[in-house]
Order: C-alpha cells, then structure tokens, then sequence
C-alpha cells in the first residue's frame, strides 16, 4: 500500500512562493503519474499540474501556467511544486495523487492513491 503526505504548505503573502512537497513511502511511485490538485471552499477539486512517471512531460491548467512548477525526484520518492507569484485565488488545500496507469494522458489523471492535503492560504 501506497501512503502519500503533502508537506510545504502555509500562509504567504500575495506575490510569493511556496514548494509543496509529496513524498511516499510503502513502496515506490516511480512508476506512477503524479498530480496536484487543489480545492477552494466551495469549489470543485481541480487538477493544477501533473507529472509523468519518467518526467518527461507535465501538465498546467491555464490558472497556473507559467507561475507553477512541477518536478519529481524518484530516488527520493518525492515530487514537487514550486508555486511562485501566489494569488489570492491559489488559497486552498492542495492535495498528491499518484496514477499508476501510465497510458492515461496527464490532464485526465485519476489518481488511485492520495495524500491527506496541505493548506495554503494567500493573503495581503
């Protein structure tokens, strides 16, 4: 079995940065995609950047592009999000998920194991 826990969260001002962390243990993810998702109070869960098992490939949704940054080490067991330039609206709990259906395109990541979350407020 898999367990997944999401670190790095916390409050920051608007216009700075945070890394997220999401590490594994029970056995490896190498072979798995990886997502972050996030969830606003009273919003649906959404998909913010996703990772391929090799890391070779990522995914942004377009509220994120250019400002997030994901990455993996799996030597470590590990992935990352760098989130640099932070907005009021990025304030949420932000979740890992690991897809060990490598086939499946990175923008429809259906995870099958996740983390507990971590928050990230972002305020003024």
């Amino acid at each position: 079995q898999v367990q997944l826990v999401e670190s790095g969260g916390g409050l920051v001002q608007i216009g700075g940065s945070l890394r997220l962390s999401c590490t594994a243990s029970g056995r490896s993810v190498s072979n798995c995609h990886i997502g972050w998702f996030r969830q606003a109070p009273g919003l649906e869960r959404e998909l913010v950047a996703a990772i391929s098992w090799r890391g070779e490939a990522t995914y942004y949704s377009d509220s994120v592009k250019g400002r997030f940054t994901v990455s993996r080490d799996n030597a470590k067991n590990t992935a990352y999000l760098q989130m640099n330039s932070l907005e009021a609206e990025d304030t949420a709990v932000y979740s890992c998920g690991a897809d060990p259906l490598r086939g499946r395109p990175l923008s429809t990541l259906q995870p099958t194991y996740w983390g507990q979350g971590t928050r990230v407020t972002v305020s003024s």
